[in-house]
């Protein structure tokens, strides 16, 4: 489970690097042509290596999970970060871990613990102490959007793991990026001016997103999905702000105040409870109710 979980943990830790790629490397106000060429690219090359399609059921499945996974998300996420501060759409957005363990529950039928919703809390404090400032503006549309995009991530994330084929996550990860980046082209075509001839630095940070920032860490996030319940993937999403945090400081020159290195011990924290809030219950499972037997441990 150890290796299982610091496999997944990177995908987070990766994404957290988006918000300096973007604003560094690739064009601005293009965020919808932005997550189109993020997805669909990604997910033709997987295609062209997996060289295998849905089948059945699976065609509208790819559809509804790329959609909630990829196009609403993305979607959502830039009309947050455009319409709010940073630090406000990133608190906003963490509340995804809670909906993650009500979906759970509803879908699933895995149990809601209470320590599990003590570790979602302490993990949006920790971002809040991370990035919300006293002068954030509030955004009514942004905040809603905010939620909107949490939901579809959440969603996605409890069907990905309620609705898993039998085949590789490489190509799974294959179908929902294709599928995702296809639900966005009519949006963006009809929405967005044609992108700027491409320079060196925008084709960098276009494939650096699509190749590692999309294919690589959804691989690896669908492969833990696969084999950890949703409720132990989903606050590892607390690490994508603490890493852009850290590459603000290291690579931006940033200042890193004492309430934000709070803010990491914070998420950190509350990373590690929501982990021991799923493996309290299995050690009480697998301990002997033979008082004879417990004297003897």
């Amino acid at each position: 489970m150890t290796r299982d979980l610091l496999l997944t943990a990177i995908s987070p830790a990766i994404w957290g690097s988006t918000y300096l790629v973007t604003t560094e490397l690739l064009p601005a106000g293009y965020p919808l042509t932005v997550a189109l060429l993020r997805a669909l690219p990604a997910g033709l090359l997987l295609l062209a290596i997996v060289r295998r399609l849905p089948h059945g059921i699976w065609w509208a499945r790819s559809l509804v999970l790329g959609a909630l996974n990829f196009s609403i998300f993305w979607w959502m996420l830039f009309i947050s970060a455009y319409r709010l501060p940073g630090g406000v759409a990133a608190t906003v957005g963490a509340i995804q871990p809670l909906i993650v363990i009500v979906l759970a529950r509803l879908l699933l039928g895995s149990p809601i613990r209470s320590l599990s919703i003590v570790a979602a809390v302490a993990g949006i404090i920790g971002v809040a102490f991370l990035i919300l400032t006293p002068r954030a503006a509030l955004d009514p549309l942004g905040i809603a959007a905010g939620v909107g995009g949490a939901v579809s991530m959440a969603t996605g994330t409890v069907l990905s793991r309620r609705w898993r084929p039998d085949v590789s996550p490489l190509t799974f990860t294959a179908w929902q990026l294709t599928a995702g980046g296809l639900l966005l082209l009519p949006f963006a075509m009809m929405m967005e001016p044609p992108l700027p001839f491409p320079t060196a630095a925008n084709i960098l940070g276009f494939a650096y997103l699509g190749l590692i920032g999309a294919a690589l860490t959804y691989i690896l996030w669908f492969r833990g999905l696969s084999r950890l319940e949703p409720s132990v993937v989903s606050p590892l999403g607390f690490l994508s702000p603490m890493t852009a945090v850290i590459l603000g400081w290291g690579v931006l020159d940033q200042q890193l105040s004492p309430i934000q290195i709070l803010g990491i011990a914070i998420v950190l924290g509350s990373v590690w409870l929501s982990q021991r809030a799923q493996q309290l219950p299995s050690a009480r499972k697998s301990a002997p109710t033979d008082p004879a037997i417990a004297s003897e441990r």
